[in-house]
């Protein structure tokens, strides 16, 4: 049997300034609004099963999903700071990082059509883990790393993109390497086993142990290393741990 692991984070407060609101009438219109709908990151390392994870669920009633905005990163005007990121990350990690940021906070604040919206990763891994493992493996300069978490600190007190819940699909980085190798994206094929061990120990850090960053959510971790046919059954048992906002209040 699999355990389900909850950890309660001190979810960050952050509040939008709109010129626009005329009164408390508009302000409690909009916490209403607020109430009917939450945000779920699915999280984990690359080859974890995030996008089969949303995809299991796209076809949901009151569920929108928002992938991974890896076609961008991939094709800015013609240059792609994806790759040239993997093949030079000394030289294109603050460019990529930067682009990430700017596309990662406008999947958080684009009109939410749906009660429920499934995103692949955030904001908060975009800085807590990838700028992070840039950081502490010596290939960002402390100026970048000081410039783009001013960047992120800002956003996050001036700008509503709080989440409700995350998702963390738990993945040993083996199983990442073995995953990575049998699809065929172009700039994936690089990447070292050394990078996934990075990647996982930096997500175990922050969802699991809580050492690195405080969660900006409460965290369901989910033992992804199953096949295809195992995962898809766990998905649908936690159907109601993953879409349904009162569990995530009482951690059922």
């Amino acid at each position: 049997m699999h355990k389900w692991t909850w950890i309660q984070a001190d979810i960050r407060q952050c509040h939008m300034q709109d010129p626009t609101i005329e009164g408390p009438e508009n302000d409690k219109d909009r916490e209403n609004d607020k109430e009917k709908k939450a945000v779920v990151c699915v999280e984990g390392n690359i080859a974890s099963g995030k996008t089969t994870c949303l995809e299991f669920f796209s076809n949901t009633t009151d569920v929108e999903v928002l992938m991974e905005p890896v076609l961008k990163w991939r094709n800015v005007r013609g240059h792609n700071p994806l790759g040239l990121m993997y093949h030079n990350a000394s030289r294109w990690g603050l460019t990529l990082q930067t682009y990430v940021q700017l596309t990662m906070l406008d999947q958080h604040t684009r009109p939410q059509m749906s009660p429920v919206r499934l995103m692949e990763r955030s904001i908060y891994s975009a800085r807590y883990i990838f700028v992070e493992n840039l950081y502490r493996s010596g290939k960002m300069p402390e100026v970048d790393y000081v410039i783009l978490s001013e960047w992120f600190d800002w956003l996050i007190r001036n700008i509503d993109i709080s989440v409700d819940l995350i998702v963390y699909l738990r993945t040993t980085p083996e199983i990442c390497y073995q995953r990575l190798k049998t699809r065929c994206r172009e700039e994936e094929r690089i990447i070292p086993m050394e990078y996934l061990s990075a990647i996982h120990h930096l997500y175990e850090e922050w969802l699991v142990t809580g050492s690195l960053f405080p969660a900006a959510a409460p965290v369901l971790v989910i033992e992804a290393d199953h096949d295809l046919e195992k995962m898809l059954e766990l998905f649908e048992q936690n159907r109601a741990r993953i879409l349904t906002p009162d569990n995530w209040k009482h951690g059922l």
